[in-house]
């Protein structure tokens, strides 16, 4: 049985789902590397350039971990979504950064997602992918419908129990916890923006929604609600989007602050250009609306006992303006 390599990181946690069902349906097994450690972090960084973006480092961490344990390794191009809406540049060029730092990985999967040039261009893609392991289109469109399918429960799933991706996949087990102590009772509800590698990377967030939780805080995260509302709040906070996860960040934003929460913390890595710009628009209106709001920039530097202490001082001051005793 071939081994499809699928490292856990950058898009993992929107669509592994997705991606398991597609390669067991065409008789492939699929091997995830380990939630980020330290290890993976130094592999990743000793390989790319100083400024390349955290997320890349940790993901070029995962393809050397995952190098000599799969017989190809998928790395999908992700130009476009939909519309002319684009990804990050760093996103269109994966494959060809993945093959120049790290030439012992094995096969590149590297599927190119552009809806934005139709369905027929999309599934030519999935069919010259699907190739690889059955020359029987038939059976690939098969796979593909399946793989669907698996995407819409996993999505319906978060939003319908209120889950992070992590627990949705059923791996919040895997992902180690805080401190031994019992969380106090969830008397805040906290709107956590940022893109899904962020949030849900223990490791490069020092394990932020996990002590939230332990903090007492009910938090809310872009893939607990419908996508069609996040889109609505986006456009209604800056019309026509241009970037991919302008929904997960400024609808998101909007949405929560609609609805009204207790106060917004922004999630981002250090140096990332768009969400400079989009963090920039959240926190403009949740001033306008008076609304507790906190910008945490992640680098690989980032002390975890000064993002514990700036967690604490926001959440006491939000207190502190509810006059909750705890």
């Amino acid at each position: 049985m071939v081994k499809v390599g699928i490292p856990r990181s950058l898009l993992y946690y929107q669509y592994y789902p997705m991606w398991r069902k597609f390669f067991e349906e065409l008789g492939a097994e699929t091997v995830v590397s380990p939630v980020t450690n330290e290890a993976i972090l130094l592999s990743g960084s000793s390989r790319t350039a100083s400024e390349t973006c955290l997320p890349v480092k940790i993901f070029v961490g995962h393809v050397l971990y995952l190098a000599n344990k799969c017989d190809c390794m998928f790395v999908p191009a992700v130009r476009s979504t939909g519309g002319k809406i684009y990804n990050c540049s760093k996103f269109l060029g994966l494959p060809d950064i993945t093959r120049a730092v790290a030439p012992e990985s094995p096969v590149i999967l590297d599927l190119e997602i552009d809806l934005s040039r139709g369905q027929g261009n999309f599934l030519k893609a999935v069919y010259a992918l699907g190739n690889h392991f059955t020359p029987d289109r038939k059976r690939i469109k098969a796979a593909l419908e399946e793989a669907r399918k698996a995407n819409l429960v996993y999505r319906e799933r978060m939003v319908s129990l209120k889950l992070t991706a992590v627990e949705a996949i059923g791996e919040e087990s895997r992902n180690g916890n805080v401190e031994a102590e019992a969380p106090l009772s969830s008397c805040l509800t906290i709107a956590v923006l940022g893109h899904p590698y962020v949030l849900h990377d223990d490791h490069l967030n020092h394990r932020l929604l996990s002590r939230l939780r332990t903090m007492g805080v009910e938090i809310l995260t872009a893939e607990m609600v419908e996508q069609e509302k996040l889109n609505a709040a986006m456009v209604r906070l800056v019309g026509k989007p241009h970037w991919t996860f302008e929904s997960d960040i400024i609808g998101m934003g909007g949405y929560c602050l609609e609805k009204g929460v207790d106060g917004i913390i922004s999630a981002s890595v250090f140096g990332c250009g768009p969400d400079s710009m989009m963090v920039s628009v959240v926190r403009h209106r949740a001033r306008e609306l008076d609304v507790p709001f906190l910008s945490l920039s992640l680098d690989e530097h980032a002390s975890e006992v000064g993002i514990v202490t700036r967690l604490e001082a926001f959440l006491d001051m939000i207190r502190r303006r509810k006059r909750i005793c705890v």
